[in-house]
């Protein structure tokens, strides 16, 4: 049966891979045949707590998608209002999208005042719950939130867990990050090389993303120093804008002579040219210090792109290790071990045709069921 649905969180006109995940469950709702709409924010974070160059996307609007730009974060005027506009429509579900505690206060206004017209489910698919990066304000943000809500939904088992510290009687779902099937088709890999001035026949690794201090791109830089893999020629594509002060890791590229084995393209890389970062790619590597689960790694699955990820959070949950890449812990000889061993033993084949099974558990519908579900619907 059809319903009315309401997501609400980040969509276009902002950037990233919050606002692609929304759209693209937007689109895979809609083609179930249920009406949806986004409502996205007209103000996301102020200037003064944003660290990239900016936070819209230079991307055409998504089509057939309803977009609504009206929910402010910081201004509780506007969620008494936004909410009371929801709780009259009367949508059978609102999802949810939290990512971080600074959200708390205004997604937990909006859903206790829909909640009171006693037909609307809200439902959370919950990012993270307790942050990479802690403030003072965690804890108490994120309980004021998680009890505005109906039920949940959690993308890693170790967000789960977290949650139960929270709140251990609702209804809560795991089910893995879908994946990411909006970026285009996979390019030839030679043509991809082209694309960006790369030699065709190369050895290219890929860390792609917003560079934060908790994806470890200084460990990788550290891997990459061993002589060995210096001396295999092969190369580290970094391809995402710093949202931390460059100056740490280009000390580290400066110390071990590294400038020769990267390839920088360090600016928030648009939807029309991820395709082409991957599709270039032997291997995506994330060697993350924290982590609960990762677009990323969805992106890779699209793209069949092996993948070593570190034991960190969800991440050994979404690669199997020796199946379609490697699982490290964050030691760099480690890291530079598995690294070697894929090009050695000429491992990408092997672990190409393992992705082709292990993608088909990461569904659209899946994700859809499990709403569904924790919602009661």
């Amino acid at each position: 049966m059809s319903k009315s649905i309401i997501i609400v969180g980040p969509a276009y006109p902002l950037r990233g891979g919050l606002a692609t995940y929304n759209q693209l469950l937007a689109t895979k709702l809609q083609e179930q045949g249920h009406s949806v709409r986004i409502v996205t924010f007209s103000l996301q974070y102020p200037n003064i707590l944003f660290p990239g160059k900016t936070q819209y996307s230079t991307d055409i609007k998504p089509e057939n998608i309803e977009i609504e730009v009206s929910l402010n974060s910081v201004n509780p005027l506007n969620w008494l209002s936004l909410g009371n506009t929801l709780r009259k429509e009367k949508p059978d579900l609102v999802i949810f999208r939290y990512w971080m505690p600074f959200m708390g206060p205004s997604l937990g206004t909006l859903g206790r005042i829909i909640r009171k017209n006693k037909h609307t489910k809200v439902v959370t698919i919950a990012d993270n719950i307790i942050p990479h990066e802690k403030r003072f304000f965690d804890t108490p943000f994120t309980k004021y939130f998680v009890n505005s809500c109906d039920g949940f939904v959690t993308m890693s088992e170790s967000v789960l867990e977290d949650l139960k510290q929270f709140d251990s009687t609702k209804p809560v779902a795991y089910n893995p990050h879908p994946m990411y099937e909006s970026f285009g088709p996979q390019l030839d890999k030679a043509d991809a090389r082209k694309k960006l001035g790369l030699a065709e026949n190369g050895k290219y690794l890929l860390f792609f993303g917003f560079i934060r201090k908790y994806k470890g791109l200084d460990i990788l830089l550290r891997a990459f120093a061993d002589k060995r893999i210096q001396e295999a020629g092969i190369k580290l594509i970094i391809a995402g804008e710093y949202y931390d002060k460059p100056d740490e890791y280009q000390a580290i590229i400066e110390a071990h002579g590294l400038e020769k084995a990267l390839v920088q393209a360090n600016d928030f890389i648009p939807d029309s040219e991820v395709s082409t970062y991957f599709s270039a790619a032997d291997m995506v590597v994330q060697t993350y210090k924290t982590a609960t689960q990762s677009g990323v790694t969805q992106i890779a699955y699209y793209y069949h792109n092996p993948m070593l990820v570190t034991d960190v959070g969800g991440l050994a949950e979404l690669v199997p290790h020796n199946k379609v890449g490697y699982v490290t812990s964050t030691d760099i000889d480690e890291i530079a071990d598995a690294i070697l061993d894929f090009y050695e033993n000429k491992r990408e084949a092997e672990f190409v045709e393992n992705i082709k099974t292990e993608r088909l558990r990461f569904t659209w519908e899946s994700m859809i069921a499990k709403l569904f579900e924790v919602g009661g619907l």
